[in-house]
């Protein structure tokens, strides 16, 4: 049986499911990020069963640089434990047959407890806690793990209730925009460069962030703040093609796949057109208030053929541009 403190931190954390409403994304990044405290782990996931393959769509401590992962769910514990809907674990990943030792070994994972979630009596995912430790968790932990994941699936029923169907664009998409969110944002860079790179085509991954959210927060409420987001939102999505991913990251912060690229000035170009096209004010009772974005490229191949380093790139390069523009604007104020 769980401690009181236990039961009392799952209390508190159905408290904070409870105030994120239907965001089915924030629910489950919510709930990975207290699974690590709840019952000591080093990682955690929230899996979804999709098609063939079980994907990350939540993660954090040592699986966060795994969202939008995939692993066959015929060669997986989270796969496995989908079929027989009930609570499995391992003491050590790298000795049972069960599990994807591969990707286990990557993760540095050693033991795991996989809880169903269910959905509409089906289970569609699982919660996934992970140890660098062999034999870590016991059976307080699994308890603990089966209050969580009733939590999840309630959530999922509110979420979808009227439309089951929309379960998996909850799980992958951001509640305010409705821009594919940071999980399947990944997942398609993942895809993608896989592809690239078996093609030789090459793509590009474009990170942006809103200028001046803050001060429209801070001015003027959130209320206006989440317009403005919303501006820019349907102004990005508006501004790529349809084979690219648009995508709200999280905050401020919004990224962009392009595929296929073109060879000679497609990245120049595509920048220049974002630019004219994101920048420019916006009207919203009564006001008329800034839209500006900073942005960064990086592009395969010539930056490289690795997710991670891809993504930091871009990143870099747009908070060196950010930083160019605070400074001329301290100049100017000058």
């Amino acid at each position: 049986m769980p401690s009181r403190e236990k039961l009392l931190e799952v209390i508190a954390i159905q408290t904070e499911v409870a105030r994120l409403g239907l965001d089915l994304g924030g629910l489950m990044s919510l709930v990975v990020q207290r699974t690590l405290t709840l019952v000591g782990a080093d990682g955690a996931a929230v899996e979804l069963a999709e098609g063939d393959d079980m994907v990350y769509r939540a993660a954090a401590g040592m699986a966060r640089g795994s969202l939008g992962l995939r692993l066959k769910r015929g060669a997986s514990l989270s796969g496995l434990c989908v079929r027989e809907g009930h609570v499995l674990h391992c003491d050590d990943a790298l000795t049972d047959p069960r599990t994807d030792r591969a990707a286990c070994e990557k993760l540095g994972l050693r033991s795991m407890v996989v809880v169903p979630l269910r959905h509409n009596g089906e289970t569609v995912g699982v919660l996934k806690a992970m140890s660098a430790q062999v034999a870590h968790f016991n059976d307080r932990h699994f308890a603990l793990l089966e209050l969580l994941s009733d939590l999840v699936a309630a959530a999922m029923y509110f979420a979808t209730r009227y439309a089951p169907g929309e379960l998996f664009h909850k799980a992958t998409h951001d509640g305010l925009t409705d821009l594919p969110n940071r999980s399947l944002f990944l997942d398609r860079l993942r895809s993608s460069l896989a592809q690239a790179v078996r093609d030789r085509q090459p793509l590009a991954v474009l990170m942006l962030d809103l200028n001046g959210l803050k001060p429209i927060n801070d001015t003027h409420g959130h209320r206006v703040g989440d317009a403005a987001l919303l501006e820019f939102a349907g102004r990005l999505n508006a501004s790529v093609r349809q084979s690219d991913t648009a995508a709200r990251l999280g905050g401020d912060e919004f990224g962009v796949l392009l595929r296929p690229l073109a060879p000679e000035g497609g990245l120049e170009a595509t920048i220049a057109r974002l630019r004219q096209q994101l920048n420019g004010n916006f009207h919203f009772e009564g006001r008329n208030l800034p839209l500006a974005a900073s942005l960064g490229a990086a592009r395969f191949p010539e930056d490289g053929n690795d997710v991670a380093h891809l993504l930091e790139l871009a990143d870099q390069r747009m908070y060196h541009q950010k930083r160019d523009i605070q400074r001329a604007l301290q100049h100017v104020a000058a």
